[in-house]
């Protein structure tokens, strides 16, 4: 896996320290967003469902311990979440990790262990999702069934064709529902390649898409927008399209 398809929710209320960790990890390659509060990265986390959370214990009025706890309820309950704390006491690592942490690093800390450790839980979580990937035979949805292995999609009990690729894109988006997807994951998931920059490509067959299981294309219900990001497959119909995620 490249770096470059992973999204880092880094949270601490602590600017040299966010800027320094966003620093060595976007040298990686990952795209990093930000938060200095609880109540901001629980919205970000909602919507990004990023690839891994670093969050700091101490934030202020919503401490990271009650934000992991919210975290785990939601959609976020598989995301690997590494605390970052000054505290280094035993009881405060236990606590840390029995609340949902899957790691506990103390400050100060060196950032080239630190993206080391962050790799790590990328690495393993990305092999968890394809074991689980390749033994799911079909989806269902209210409204919509998706059969991995006769290549079938029916919308309202309707069969609709798609071409190869646009069944692949569908089955990536579907298995992950919720989850925002970078465009340069998506081609390289679907082409099994760069982009190069240009995902043009991409967004015609993200639009072809949409034509063919769309109500209204324009006002997308199932393969949605998070603009400044990528796409989404959404089964709720109570989602709604973000205009962005803030950085």
């Amino acid at each position: 896996m490249k770096s470059s398809e992973a999204a880092i929710l880094v949270v601490d209320d602590e600017r040299e320290i966010t800027g320094l960790i966003t620093l060595y990890l976007q040298r990686e390659g990952f795209t990093v967003h930000t938060s200095d509060n609880g109540e901001d990265a629980l919205r970000i986390a909602e919507t990004l469902i990023p690839d891994l959370i670093l969050l700091d214990v101490s934030l202020g009025r919503t401490d990271g311990i009650e934000v992991c706890r919210t975290l785990r309820q939601g959609v976020c309950a598989n995301v690997p979440i590494l605390f970052l704390s000054c505290k280094s006491e035993d009881r405060d690592i236990v606590r840390g990790l029995s609340e949902g942490g899957d790691d506990y690093i103390t400050k100060p800390f060196s950032p080239s262990q630190l993206v080391a450790r962050v790799q790590a839980h990328i690495r393993r979580r990305r092999t968890r999702e394809r074991v689980n990937e390749e033994q799911i035979v079909n989806i269902n949805f209210p409204g919509l069934d998706i059969d991995f292995r006769s290549m079938e999609v029916r919308l309202e009990g309707e069969l609709i064709s798609l071409s190869a690729k646009e069944f692949e894109l569908l089955c990536v988006l579907a298995r992950q529902p919720n989850r925002v997807f970078p465009l340069e994951e998506l081609y390289q998931r679907v082409w099994h390649s760069d982009s190069m920059g240009d995902t043009r490509t991409l967004m015609v067959h993200i639009s072809n898409l949409r034509k063919k299981m769309e109500i209204d294309p324009s006002r997308p219900r199932w393969v949605q927008t998070v603009r400044g990001f990528g796409y989404r497959f959404c089964p709720d119909n109570n989602c709604e399209e973000r205009s962005s995620i803030p950085n």
